[in-house]
C-alpha cells in the first residue's frame, strides 16, 4: 500500500515515520529536492500549480493526503476525480480562506471574533466600524506563523496596513483584536465511517507569531468543561465538511469561554507532543483515519510538553542529556524564524514536566539560537 502526500516538510516527514511502523509506503510531492521528508519515502519534485510528473506521483497510490493547507485546491480537486483524497476538497476550501473559515464557524454556532471582508481600500472604514479597534488586518489566504497580518490601533494604521498587505489586489479580512487569557488547541480525528476521537486540549504559547511551547493536558481549573466545549465545536466542523483525517482548531480562551481562531486541515505543530506523550500519535491516527483503520487511543501518558526549536538548535549532546526530553530534528538548514525541530517532554506530573521544559529552554537560551 502506498499513500501519496502533497508536501514534503517536517509534517510529511513525521507522517512517513508513522507510516513505516504500519508497514505503509509513502510517496511525497514537493517543490524542493531538499524536502525534509526525502529520507522517509520516495520524493517527486514537481510544481504544484503546473505539475509535470503527476502521472508518476499517482502511479500505484491507494489514496492521497496533504501536509500543508496551501496546496492548490485545483490540484486536490483534480486528484479527487480518480483517487480518494483525504481531507476532501471542501475541507481544504474552507480552511484556505480566512473568510470562509470564520463564516463556517459562525454558521455552525461556534463563537469567533467579529470579522469583515476587505476587498479593496474603500472597504476599510466599514470593516473597522463592524469589528472595532484595535483590529487585526490579515490576508485571507497563505499567511502562517504570523505572516501576512498587522495589528492596527487607528484608522490611519488600518488604511496603511491594508495597502501594504495588498488591498484591491488580494482579498483581506479585518478581525476584532481579542484580549484572551490563553491560546489553546484541540486536535480531532475522524474516519470515513464517522467515528471520531480527540486529544486533550493543549495550551500553546506563541512569540512573534510562531508557536514556542505546548502543554497537555490543559493545565488549570475548568479544563474538563473546556475540553467538552472544544470537542463539541470540533465535532460540528468534522461532520459539516464530512472530514476524514486529523483536524486542528485553535481557540482563544477568554473568561472560561472559547473563541475559534482558525483551523488546520492536517496534522499540527501543537500536536507534536503526541509522538512521545500519547499512546497513538496524531500522525499515526491521521493515517488510521484515512486508511479506514480503527482509531488509536488519544489520552495523554502523564503530563506532556513540547518546545519548538526555531532558527537553529543547541548541541544535540546537551539536549539529549536532559532526562525526560526527546529530540526531534527535521534535517532542515538553520534560518531565522524557521522551525528546525522540537523537543518533546513526557513526565508523570506537571511539576516534573515543567522542570524538564525549563531545562530544555535553558539550553536553547544558552546556545543563543532561537529567533
Amino acid at each position: 500500500m502506498i499513500v501519496g502526500v502533497l508536501g514534503g516538510g517536517q509534517l510529511g516527514r513525521m507522517l512517513g515515520l508513522a507510516a513505516a511502523n504500519l508497514g505503509v509506503r509513502v510517496r511525497f510531492m514537493d517543490t524542493s529536492a531538499e524536502a525534509p521528508a526525502r529520507h522517509v519515502g520516495e520524493l517527486i519534485v514537481d510544481d504544484f500549480d503546473r505539475p509535470r510528473r503527476l502521472s508518476e506521483f499517482v502511479r500505484g497510490l491507494s489514496l492521497v493526503t496533504y501536509e500543508f493547507e496551501n496546496v492548490p485546491a485545483a490540484l486536490v480537486e483534480r486528484l479527487s476525480r480518480t483517487l480518494k483524497v483525504y481531507p476532501g476538497p471542501e475541507a481544504l476550501r474552507q480552511a484556505q480562506d480566512r473568510l470562509n473559515e470564520k463564516t463556517l464557524f459562525s454558521r455552525l454556532g461556534i463563537p469567533t471574533a467579529r470579522f469583515a471582508p476587505i476587498d479593496g481600500p474603500g472597504d476599510v472604514p466599514a470593516a473597522l466600524a463592524h469589528v472595532g479597534l484595535p483590529a487585526v488586518i490579515k490576508t485571507r489566504r497563505l499567511g502562517y506563523d504570523g505572516k501576512g497580518q498587522a495589528l492596527v490601533r487607528t484608522t490611519g494604521q488600518a488604511a496603511a496596513a491594508a495597502a501594504e498587505l495588498g488591498a484591491g489586489r488580494i482579498p483581506l479580512i479585518a478581525e476584532q483584536f481579542v484580549r484572551f487569557d490563553r491560546e489553546v488547541s484541540v486536535i480531532g480525528v475522524r474516519s470515513a465511517d464517522g467515528s471520531t476521537a480527540f486529544y486533550p486540549l493543549t495550551e500553546n504559547v506563541h512569540a512573534a507569531g510562531i508557536l514556542r511551547t505546548s502543554r497537555a493536558p490543559l493545565p488549570g481549573r475548568g479544563a474538563a468543561a473546556l475540553q467538552r466545549l472544544a470537542e463539541r465545536h470540533a465535532r460540528r466542523v468534522l461532520a459539516e465538511v464530512e472530514y476524514v483525517g486529523v483536524l486542528a482548531i485553535e481557540f482563544f480562551e477568554r473568561a472560561g469561554s472559547l473563541l475559534a481562531n482558525e483551523m488546520a486541515p492536517r496534522v499540527h505543530n501543537s500536536g507534536h507532543w503526541t509522538i512521545d506523550g500519547a499512546a497513538c500519535s496524531q500522525f499515526e491516527n491521521h493515517l488510521r483515519g484515512i486508511l479506514g483503520l480503527p482509531l488509536g487511543p488519544t489520552g495523554a501518558l502523564g503530563a506532556a510538553g513540547m518546545v519548538n526549536l526555531i532558527g537553529d538548535w543547541p548541541p544535540l549532546a546537551r539536549l539529549a542529556a536532559i532526562d525526560g526530553a526527546r529530540v526531534h530534528l527535521y534535517d532542515k538548514q538553520p534560518r531565522p524564524g524557521r522551525k528546525v525541530g522540537h523537543v518533546n517532554v513526557s513526565a508523570p506530573s506537571a511539576a516534573q514536566r515543567e522542570r524538564v521544559m525549563r531545562a530544555v529552554e535553558r539550553e536553547v537560551r544558552r546556545a543563543g539560537r532561537i529567533s
